[in-house]
This record gives C-alpha cells, sequence and structure tokens, in this order.
C-alpha cells in the first residue's frame, strides 16, 4: 500500500483541529485533516454547541412571542414542537458545515473522511467509509478527536425515553416532564431550555450547589431563576439506578428518593474520543475518562505528537479549543509558545438568562488574601434593559482596592456572553492599562448595556476610602 507524505496531519475538524490545520497551512505547510463524520465540524458544529444554541435561541423567540401576544400563548404552544425548534437549528448547522467547507478548500488543506488509527509513532491508517483504506505519514500529528456523553455502563442508552446530550436532538415530541441528571453546564442549560417550553424539570446534581466554579453571587443567581421559571432542583443526591418502562422513566436515588418522568437527560460528564486510534501502543496514556495529558505546548509524551480541545479535557470550550489548536501548530511551525493569549478564557453559559466571567470570584480572592473591592450594575436601572424589557440580571467587577487592577468580571444577564468581552480587553492590558478607571473616564453610548461597566465602576470606586 502506498503512503501519502505530509508535513502536519489533524484528526479531527472540530474547533481544534480547525485552529491547527489553518494556522500551519497559512505557513505554508501541507497538511491534512482526517474527519470521520461525512462533513467537517466535529461535534461543536453537529451534536453540541452550534445545534444547542440555535435550539436555544428558536425557543427564545417563541417565548418572547408569546410575551409580546398573550393571546396567541395556546395557540402557539399548542402548534409549535420540539421538531420545529430542531428544524431551525438544523439550517444553521448546514450553514456552518459550508463556511467551514471552504475554509479547507482556499487554504488548499486535503480533506480525508475516515477512521484513522496509528501504525507506528509517524504513520496513520484511515479505514474509509466505503471500506478502503489508505495510509498516511507526517512529521507531526495533532488530535483533535473532541469528547463525546459519558456512558455508565448500567444504563440503556439504547431506550428511546433515555438519552444524552447528543441523541437529545432526534427527540421528536415535546415531553410533559422531564429529568436531568447531572447540574453541570450542559444540564443547566437544558433544564433552562425545556423549562420555557412548558416542560415540568426534575434537575438532579450530585454537588451541593450549581455550577459551583462560578461566583457565588452568580451561582446563587441562576440557582434562584431557575426556581422561579419552575426547575425543581434536587442538590447532593445521587443515581442509584434507572428503571425504563413502556410510558415512562423511574429515577431510583441512593438518598431512597425516586422520581418519575416521561424522558430522562443524563447530562453528567463527557468522556475524551481517544478509543483504538492506536495511542496506548505509543506510550500515550489517558485517564479514566479517556483523556489525553499534554505539557503547555500541547504536546504529547511523544513530542511530535500533539492534542487539542476536548481530548485534553478542561476547559473544554470551543473557543478555548480552536487557540489551542492554533497555538499547537504555531509550536509545531515556529517552536514557540504563546502562553499568554491563554490565561483567561471567557466562559460562556447559555441558560436564560445567559452567563459569563472572566479571571478569579471572590471566593478565590478572599483565600488569597487579595485585598479587592466589588462594583455591581444591575440590569434594572439600566435605560436599555429597561427599552428592552430584559431587566434581569448584573455586571460585577472586581477589582484590587490600591492598584484598581481589574481581577474578575461576572456577568450574568441577556447577552452576557456578548457584554463580558468589553472588559476582557480592558482586563488583559498590561500594567496600568488593566484599571477599572477606564470605565470612568470613557464615554459610552447611552442607552446601552455596554453603559453597565461604567455604573458599576462608580459603585465599585464609591466603595473606597482612605486608610
Amino acid at each position: 500500500m502506498s503512503v501519502r507524505h505530509f508535513d502536519i496531519v489533524v484528526i479531527g475538524s472540530g474547533p481544534g483541529g480547525e485552529g491547527a490545520a489553518m494556522k500551519a497551512a497559512k505557513s505554508g505547510k501541507r497538511v491534512c485533516v482526517v474527519e470521520q463524520r461525512p462533513l467537517v465540524g466535529g461535534a461543536c458544529t453537529h451534536t453540541a454547541t452550534i445545534p444547542s444554541k440555535a435550539l436555544r435561541h428558536a425557543i427564545q423567540r417563541l417565548v418572547d412571542v408569546q410575551m409580546d401576544h398573550p393571546e396567541l400563548r395556546v395557540e402557539l404552544g399548542h402548534r409549535w414542537k420540539f421538531k420545529d425548534m430542531m428544524r431551525s437549528a438544523s439550517t444553521v448547522v448546514s450553514r456552518q458545515v459550508q463556511l467551514r467547507t471552504t475554509f479547507y478548500e482556499r487554504n488548499r488543506v486535503e480533506l480525508v473522511v475516515g477512521r484513522a488509527r496509528f501504525l507506528d509513532a509517524h504513520t496513520l491508517e484511515v479505514d474509509e467509509p466505503r471500506g478502503a483504506s489508505e495510509q498516511l505519514s507526517a512529521k507531526s500529528f495533532v488530535l483533535a478527536t473532541g469528547s463525546r456523553p459519558y456512558h455508565p455502563p448500567d444504563l440503556d442508552f439504547q431506550h428511546p425515553r433515555v438519552f444524552d446530550s447528543d441523541t437529545i436532538f432526534t427527540l421528536r415530541e415535546t415531553p410533559m416532564t422531564m429529568i436531568i441528571y447531572g447540574a453541570g453546564v450542559i444540564g443547566c442549560e437544558y433544564a433552562s431550555m425545556f423549562r420555557q417550553l412548558g416542560v415540568k424539570v426534575d434537575l438532579v446534581n450530585t454537588r451541593e450547589r450549581l455550577l459551583s466554579f462560578l461566583d457565588d453571587e452568580i451561582s446563587d443567581a441562576l440557582s434562584y431563576h431557575l426556581r422561579e421559571q419552575g426547575v425543581l432542583i434536587r442538590h447532593q443526591e445521587q443515581m442509584e439506578r434507572v428503571e425504563t418502562r413502556d410510558d415512562g422513566v423511574v429515577l431510583h436515588l441512593k438518598s431512597g428518593k425516586r422520581l418519575r418522568a416521561d424522558v430522562f437527560l443524563w447530562a453528567n460528564g463527557r468522556t475524551g474520543n481517544t478509543q483504538d486510534i492506536g495511542l496506548e501502543a505509543l506510550g500515550i496514556q489517558l485517564d479514566s475518562r479517556g483523556n489525553i495529558q499534554v505539557n503547555d505546548a500541547y504536546q504529547t509524551v511523544v513530542p511530535h505528537i500533539y492534542a487539542v480541545g476536548d481530548v485534553v479535557g478542561i476547559p473544554s470550550l470551543a473557543s478555548a479549543s480552536y487557540d489551542q489548536g492554533r497555538f499547537a501548530a504555531t509550536h509545531i511551525v515556529e517552536g514557540r509558545l504563546e502562553h499568554k493569549l491563554v490565561k483567561d478564557i471567557p466562559s460562556g453559559i447559555y441558560t436564560s438568562p445567559e452567563i459569563s466571567s472572566l479571571g478569579r470570584n471572590e471566593q478565590e480572592l478572599t483565600r488569597q488574601g487579595v485585598p479587592y473591592e466589588v462594583g455591581h450594575a444591575f440590569f434594572k436601572s439600566l435605560a436599555r434593559a429597561q427599552i428592552t424589557g430584559r431587566t434581569v440580571g448584573m455586571l460585577k467587577l472586581l477589582f484590587h482596592r490600591d492598584t484598581r487592577e481589574i481581577l474578575g468580571i461576572h456577568c450574568f444577564g441577556d447577552n452576557a456572553s456578548e457584554i463580558i468581552h468589553i472588559g476582557q480587553a480592558i482586563m488583559s492590558q498590561d500594567g496600568p492599562g488593566n484599571s477599572i478607571d477606564y470605565f470612568i473616564n470613557t464615554t459610552f453610548n447611552y442607552p446601552t448595556m455596554a453603559e453597565a461597566y461604567r455604573v458599576a465602576a462608580l459603585n465599585g470606586l464609591n466603595r473606597l476610602f482612605e486608610h
């Protein structure tokens, strides 16, 4: 069998693989991307970020129309089914695939569809869908194979009433009741979405509070608003077993509780797509969830084999994965690291309302003994929020009392994931460029949501006093 040779072979065409391939191609390298799906984009485009956020938007539009026109509420709720919401999401996925396919074509990156496996440290064998296979060799490899929902062995995911965050998109009818097991980011997002569709949701959390990595004030706000919407949250519960029936599911908890619903959504963790790639034979070890260990340059223990994106674990964000792919390719091509660019990554959590945060939270600063102060801007006080009716939420700035350096930005409310970037631009500045005074000395358009930064800065600076 003949072997085709490349400078770099990337496995996976999600954000991480795309970032690596584009950087390497623009640097003049001969690049090949191997993708198991017939279309590019990875899980981000086909089963995770894009379809879930497009679904959320479609649901939000329906809710907005119902709020603006109460007389249509019953008619609209009866007419629109879950599959109608997904039809809107599918059009976005198609557009994304078309767009991203042109990236590879324009940059002369070769695409090979099939499943890849290492024969040795420099050679891949790719099994193509029609049964043929070919071999590819390269000086360097980038593993960007992503992740999938973790499946506990005793849960029957073949049952038509049991779903994970990938298969939930195949749901045909909107259920009356739903149990979501796992209250991480994915669980909270789907609890919010299905509750807006009128589904009675039990959200089972294995921990003490929702999204404990967030600032406590933001986590508390999320809990409050989910409960206000009608989501029943159950903390510190562990699954014993799931009983599947023709007419529903029963969740048996170790605490002795039993919950019944029409459908069950498993949202408790993901696992790296590393099975049957031949990594073990190369000495590349995996953790218990199939994730690959890498160094600061995203190199595995085999230096010319890199890994990026969800397959290396946290932060497991599409935005971070793209940058990781670009940084790995930079190290391959130029032999240098771009550490500074990945220090602070904003999180975007698409509940309703949204959550976004950047930097340290109050708990961390208190533990570290950092003298900080807090500035708040509540959306209900902003003219733009009053105009749009999106008055739920706030912007919270944490800054150093002495240097006035911004230490953390936390936002809860409509368009939080967009609003965060204004503060990010200032927080990323070196030395005196990172100062809360920027928001005092800058004129913001009025009325805007961006004005929240000026309000929060003034609120925080008013708390300062001389020793």
